[in-house]
């Protein structure tokens, strides 16, 4: 194994301890052609100075996420994922969601980190630009507020011209400090809102886009949505291959708007290349577009798009200002000293 730098191996001992890794954890990391080895490197490094055995798969690149990626996931790594403790899952596209993954997380034993397109640029700032004590801090008591506000209508809007109003349905996540069940966890930096589908009405300006693959947008694309989405515009060339990826995730048609997000992670920077770290900047929103989990042929098979710079109303009161959090004060305040 060739050396790894310094703030890698720091950033990636964060990981482990947020995934609450002893040195007795079967930990299983899944890479592809395509991911940035250095953060695989940095993680297998953190877990050997941990007394840990790592096992690293990897696998072709994937050309789908979830479900649509079951007739390209090799049977060997069902028998590791089967056996493992922690597993860390750097594939982009991803394998949660996949009925290899269904199988996994039914059988109540392993924690699964989703990293996807974690890369060494974004490693050091999103596990070691913030303490993530205070964060997890400003986490909850935005999750708390969301919670309370089950039933309510929430309002975005984005210089680009997002406006979208919905009901908010229950929270579909619980997001811990540390990873002490089995189950699936999410790298920390973002709040997700969860709408009942059939309320989302509106237009929403996309700016980045994960469709078959993540890209910044050249020109936005404008999704029309009432209750489905109806209407896909703009984005150039951009366009038909989101097109194509909604109507393979939603069967045939456009599908819903299935969740929205507030990312809050002060060290997050937005690059255009990397999805995991831009829906995390403050003020970016990660979009889940197609079929939710619960219906047929739903799950993480969707699309996703990244809208920057949101401002947030929740039962008529602005929560959140161009990208940042004012209100309630409290909050605000915890918010603005994280940066």
């Amino acid at each position: 194994m060739s050396a790894v730098r310094p703030e890698l191996f720091g950033a990636a001992r964060q990981v482990l301890d947020y995934l609450g890794h002893a040195a007795s954890d079967r930990l299983l990391i899944t890479t592809d052609t395509a991911g940035d080895q250095a953060v695989v490197q940095a993680l297998a490094a953190a877990a050997l100075a941990a007394n840990g055995r790592p096992v690293v798969l990897c696998l072709p690149q994937l050309p789908y996420q979830g479900k649509l990626a079951d007739p390209y996931l090799p049977e060997p790594l069902e028998g590791a994922a089967a056996r493992a403790d922690l597993w860390i899952d750097l594939t982009f596209p991803y394998i949660a969601g996949s009925a290899l993954h269904d199988r996994i997380m039914r059988q109540g034993h392993a924690r699964y980190l989703l990293a996807s397109d974690l890369s060494a640029d974004a490693l050091p700032r999103l596990f070691g630009g913030v303490d993530l004590d205070r964060y997890f801090d400003v986490q909850a008591g935005l999750d708390a507020l969301v919670a309370d506000a089950v039933g309510e209508t929430a309002r975005i809007t984005t210089p680009h011209g997002t406006d979208v109003s919905f009901t908010i349905a229950k929270p579909a996540l619980v997001k811990p400090r540390r990873a002490q069940a089995p189950g699936l966890y999410l790298i920390p930096g973002a709040a997700t809102l969860t709408p009942e589908i059939d309320t989302v009405r509106g237009r929403i300006m996309l700016e980045c886009v994960f469709h078959e693959y993540y890209t910044r947008l050249a020109e936005p694309i404008a999704l029309e949505v009432d209750g489905r989405i109806r209407t896909v515009a703009g984005g150039g060339a951009e366009r038909a291959i989101l097109e194509r990826a909604l109507r393979r995730a939603g069967g045939g048609e456009y599908g819903y708007v299935i969740h929205f997000t507030h990312g809050l992670h002060p060290a997050a920077r937005f690059t255009g290349r990397c999805f995991v770290e831009d829906m995390r900047v403050p003020g970016s929103d990660a979009v889940g577009l197609g079929l939710p989990w619960w219906q047929p042929d739903g799950g993480e098979n969707h699309p996703d798009g990244v809208l920057s710079m949101q401002s947030l109303w929740i039962a008529g009161t602005r929560i959140v200002a161009d990208g940042a959090i004012a209100a309630p004060r409290g909050l605000a305040e915890r918010a603005a000293a994280l940066a």
